[in-house]
């Protein structure tokens, strides 16, 4: 079973509102301690299937687990919106479309255990393992495959980090270091999404081609 994070409706989106917390703000100097990371894979083009497709899909993954699933959210009327949102005690998962670019938003709100990179390692784990699971979807195989060779990881608590360049420098490193892991070494581009009214946004990419398999396999490698 697949496990993701998060209680409540539809808060969370990437790239939409930003959640509040009681975390303490990061400071220069200090150890930033990352939660509420969301992360979204795309979907390769082209991208026909429609969107009010996956409403179905998401209530038959609510009918199939013990209470791990409770809720579907549609927001298909949403032009570049938060799409369809699966609600989960720990997480959501969504096919999104903010930025006009459709892909799986995996959206953690549970506190996770670990150093930062064993938090941006794990979420990036679930997100893989929802993309996969979708694309075996029996009413989408062979109609919906996502890229590994790119990502957004999103921070999405301004009072633990802003979108600054000095939380983006303090953060750089260790979506780095997972990123190599990821693409199996090779060339990493991150780079900040430099609208400060919006969440921290680190997009992730490299030029070297990827499935989700291999990438999956290359995190287990710690």
């Amino acid at each position: 079973m697949i496990s993701p994070f998060g209680k409540g409706g539809a808060r969370g989106i990437f790239c939409g509102s930003v959640e509040r917390s009681n975390s303490a703000q990061f400071q220069i100097g200090t150890s930033m301690e990352l939660q509420k990371l969301n992360v979204k894979f795309f979907v390769e083009q082209p991208n026909t299937i429609a969107l009010t497709d996956f409403i179905e899909i998401f209530h038959s993954w609510i009918q199939a687990t013990d209470g791990v699933y409770h809720d579907v959210a549609d927001y298909s009327h949403m032009q570049a919106g938060p799409g369809i949102v699966l609600v989960a005690n720990d997480a959501n998962v969504s096919i999104d479309e903010s930025g006009a670019r459709r892909g799986l938003l995996f959206s953690q709100k549970a506190r996770l255990a670990g150093s930062n990179q064993d938090k941006i390692r794990a979420v990036i784990r679930a997100a893989l393992d929802n993309c996969r699971k979708l694309e075996a979807e029996p009413a989408l195989r062979g109609k919906l495959r996502f890229a590994a060779n790119e990502a957004v990881i999103s921070l999405n608590d301004r009072l633990v980090g802003e979108n600054s360049p000095a939380t983006f420098d303090a953060l750089k490193g260790d979506v780095e270091a997972v990123a190599r892991q990821l693409f199996g070494g090779a060339t990493v581009s991150v780079e900040r999404d430099s609208e400060s009214r919006r969440p921290l946004n680190l997009h992730v990419k490299s030029s070297a081609a990827i499935d989700l398999t291999k990438a999956l396999a290359n995190l287990q490698r710690n």
